[in-house]
């Protein structure tokens, strides 16, 4: 299997699902949509988005869009649809390059953490604006990986300290449109106007380290993926060289970032 992809909903919620859904929140409040919308969530994963939308933004409705079956069965069962129809709210497993909507027939389409594991990123966006009516917004965000997504960047460092032939999975590197400059060139690209990018911290508080080292041992996404190829003492010496660097508080908790770079644009 591909260490980029996401199917177990139960590990991905302590690894990055927990921090995903305050990104979401902020890149909510930063798109400040009122409600009564109809929203397209592409690249849904496991609900924590489009959970977020159903939470602080009321929709008119949402459809989820994942080629992961089990993701789209686990938010389908754990997505909360506090007073909406059932028929309001809706996954389905599809494809971000093909999505499956009529034309111009949503007023917000957003991607969130997604866009660098699509290949061909420049074909989803085409279609997040092909899905929005318009006066409608495309919008998307992804994990700032090169820079101050910090607990994975503490994992790769150290890992390719160590390996460095591990340096070959390590996002930062590997996504360049990971950046505010490609995903506002992505977004203009694809015809949206008043193209507007921004910045989203999200606080990442660790307990104890592990909460932090725990999660990388659900074998989802590529630095967990990695972990788990290890033998028991080079994965050893990874957990070692990591909790060597990590800066503890003296209760024992780790405080890091999770920075994440956002992107919107109107369909004319």
């Amino acid at each position: 299997m591909s260490p980029d992809v996401w199917a177990a909903g139960k590990y991905y919620e302590p690894f990055v699902g927990r921090w995903s859904r305050l990104a979401a929140r902020s890149f909510l409040d930063w798109l400040d949509l009122p409600a009564g919308r109809h929203w397209l969530d592409v690249g849904c994963g496991p609900g924590a988005l489009a959970q977020t939308i159903l939470d602080r933004v009321r929709p008119a409705s949402i459809l989820g869009v994942d080629p992961s079956a089990p993701f789209i069965e686990y938010a389908r069962t754990h997505v909360r649809r506090d007073g909406l129809a059932a028929e309001a709210v809706s996954f389905r497993v599809g494809d971000a390059r093909a999505l499956p909507v009529e034309d111009a027939s949503r007023d917000a389409v957003v991607s969130g953490l997604v866009l660098n594991f699509v290949p061909q990123p420049e074909r989803a966006v085409a279609e997040m604006a092909r899905a929005t009516c318009p006066g409608g917004v495309a919008a998307a965000y992804v994990w700032d990986y090169a820079g101050r997504m910090e607990l994975l960047r503490y994992f790769w460092d150290a890992a390719v300290a160590l390996d460095p032939d591990a340096a070959a999975l390590d996002e930062g590197p590997r996504f360049p449109i990971c950046r505010l400059e490609p995903l506002e060139a992505l977004f203009t690209g694809a015809g949206l106007g008043s193209v507007a990018t921004t910045t989203i911290d999200v606080p990442t508080v660790f307990r104890d380290f592990d909460d932090y080292w725990n999660p990388f041992l659900g074998g989802q996404g590529p630095a967990p993926a990695y972990a788990m190829t290890l033998d028991e003492a080079r994965r050893g010496r990874l957990r070692e060289r990591i909790r060597s660097r990590l800066p503890f508080e003296k209760d024992g908790s780790i405080h890091l970032i999770a920075r994440a770079w956002a992107v919107r644009g109107i369909k004319s």
